[in-house]
């Protein structure tokens, strides 16, 4: 995924209200703009950092750009825009870059399904059947550790998610748990059960059901994002 322009670089100055970020640019214009990232964004920001974002000219835009792209305390990078996950998973998807997901004939975004009313991320066919894949945006990070955790906040809907793979896992369809770990320097991926221990309950039950956990890290710079290698995961 590559930034057309690239992106422009700042220092954060604050983020508040959940969706807004006030931020210096490299000139010393002051901008407020938006923080597209409903987490609690733990680890990943702090007062003084390095930012970059991207720059809207769309004049039906209350704010004038959007933060992609953050400097952790533990100086990683980190991709604010948890909306990139979702496009960076199906780019590389396509590019066969997800060597478990490869050979698929079909692919289908937000897919209703399950008993609990949930949209899978994607829906690959294979002429074998189909597999339902789960995304998720890993973006917590540690000092002196190069394993990431998710989530960064309780979460019930991603619990929720675990538990509509895992019964399609026992019905024999395949179902996948795929993190898109969008944090620099990273080596595996586990649950942060000091955060959510339902959520990692629930990833081990999923498990135990037959899903798949798979994590990919991203190559991530002002330039673009790309999935790179597969990382180890950890439960």
């Amino acid at each position: 995924m590559q930034f057309e322009p690239p992106l422009e670089e700042g220092r954060l100055l604050r983020r508040y209200k959940r969706f807004l970020a006030d931020i210096e640019t490299a000139s010393g214009e002051l901008l407020t703009i938006h923080c597209p990232n409903t987490g609690s964004m733990l680890n990943c920001m702090s007062e003084g950092a390095r930012v970059w974002f991207s720059r809207s000219n769309d004049p039906k835009r209350k704010l004038p750009g959007t933060w992609e792209i953050g400097e952790t305390p533990h100086g990683r990078l980190a991709v604010i825009n948890t909306g990139r996950a979702n496009a960076l998973v199906e780019e590389a998807l396509r590019a066969g870059l997800i060597a478990e997901l490869n050979g698929f004939t079909s692919l289908k975004r937000e897919v209703p399904y399950g008993q609990e009313r949930s949209r899978i991320d994607f829906r690959l066919d294979y002429p074998t059947g189909a597999a339902f894949v789960e995304v998720k945006s890993v973006t917590l990070g540690f000092a002196d550790s190069r394993v990431a955790a998710f989530p960064d906040a309780r979460t019930e809907r991603g619990s929720k998610h675990l538990r509509e793979l895992a019964a399609l896992a026992r019905e024999g369809i395949r179902a996948v748990q795929l993190y898109c770990v969008n944090l620099t320097d990273i080596d595996a991926v586990r649950p942060a059960e000091e955060i959510d221990p339902a959520y990692a309950a629930a990833l081990r039950e999923a498990v135990s059901a037959g899903v798949e956990v798979l994590a990919y890290g991203a190559a991530i710079s002002a330039q673009g994002v790309q999935l790179m290698k597969r990382l180890d995961v950890r439960l």
